[in-house]
Order: C-alpha cells, then sequence, then structure tokens
C-alpha cells in the first residue's frame, strides 16, 4: 500500500490533466453516493453515474482548464473563480443533471436553486480556493479542488435531488436522519 502515493506523484507529473480529472471526478462521484447514504436510502447507482458522467465530462475538466488558465493569466484568482467559474459550474451541473435525468424543464432546479447554492457556494469555497492558490502544487490543484469537492458534491447532490440549494436545508435533513437513527438503537 505504500507504493500507491510514489506511483500517484508520478502519474501526475507525466499525465497532469487525466490523473487530476480522475481523482476529480472519482472523488465528486463518491461524494453522491455518500450522500445518498447519509439520506438512508437505497443507493441510486443510476444516479451516481449521471453524476459520474457530468463530472468526468464537464466539471473536472473544465477546473483543469480553468486552474490553469488563473494560474497564468489572473492575479485576482480568488475574485475570478468565485464570480466567473462558480455561477458556470452551478448551472451547468444543474441543467447537465436535468438533461441526464430526462426532465422536461431542464432549467427548472437551475432557476429554483441558482442563488441558494451560488451563495452556500460563497461560504465554502473561497476558503478551499484561498488554500489552494497559495499552498498547494499547481499540478495538484485540481486534485484538491477534487477532494474539498468530496464535500461541496454531498450537498449539491442533496440539493439538486431533494434540497433547496440553501446549508441549512442540507443540516435540517441530515440532522433529522441522524437523530432518528440514534433515537432508534436501543438502551443498554
Amino acid at each position: 500500500m505504500a507504493g500507491w502515493w510514489p506511483a500517484l506523484s508520478r502519474a501526475a507529473r507525466r499525465h497532469p490533466w487525466p490523473t487530476n480529472v480522475l481523482l476529480y471526478g472519482s472523488l465528486f462521484t463518491a461524494g453522491d453516493a455518500l450522500q445518498q447514504r447519509l439520506q438512508g436510502g437505497e443507493a441510486d447507482w443510476r444516479q451516481t453515474r449521471r453524476v459520474a458522467t457530468l463530472v468526468v465530462t464537464f466539471h473536472a475538466n473544465f477546473n483543469y482548464v480553468w486552474l490553469g488558465l488563473l494560474e497564468r493569466a489572473l492575479p485576482a484568482k480568488l475574485l475570478c473563480d468565485q464570480v466567473v467559474a462558480a455561477p458556470i459550474v452551478i448551472s451547468a451541473f444543474y441543467a447537465g443533471m436535468s438533461i441526464l435525468q430526462e426532465k422536461d424543464d431542464i432549467f427548472l432546479d437551475l432557476k429554483q436553486k441558482f442563488w441558494n447554492t451560488y451563495l452556500s457556494g460563497l461560504v465554502y469555497w473561497p476558503f478551499v480556493q484561498l488554500t489552494n492558490f497559495s499552498l498547494v502544487p499547481v499540478q495538484w490543484r485540481t486534485a484538491y479542488t477534487g477532494v474539498c469537492g468530496f464535500l461541496w458534491a454531498i450537498f449539491i447532490c442533496f440539493s439538486q435531488q431533494s434540497g433547496d440549494g440553501t446549508l441549512k436545508s442540507a443540516f435540517t435533513i441530515f440532522r433529522t436522519k441522524w437523530t432518528s437513527a440514534i433515537e432508534g438503537f436501543p438502551e443498554k
């Protein structure tokens, strides 16, 4: 097991794009699967495949290209990331998932949840990206974003399936589920 890190480091140096995309995609997809588990239902593998498809075909590639562009061209990385990239990826997520789910109105979730999700993201992503831009080596930035995206995926996948895009709705449902689970345990 100790040999996985050097192998991953070599892969990131030799093939940074596919390594970062696959790491990001795997972590984000795992976030969807965990979100489903936290809600206490059966695993919906079709939903997880949809998330994986969208994340690998768009989100991971967009992040890789976007972070490279920010590194080379823009001094105000954090501001540009939140003002330009965040609306694009939130919109692509809601519209893309609606397309993959074959919904009649592919923009309904986007219209209903965009602003709440964007504002929720402003609570989380600026701190993630501040760390990313100041401490993480360039070749690992997309992968690091994927690690942090794992937590975001739990939130945004929940929001897309049953939430309203607010942190409050996510915390409320998970607190309710966990409280019910704890109350169901027999006392000693």
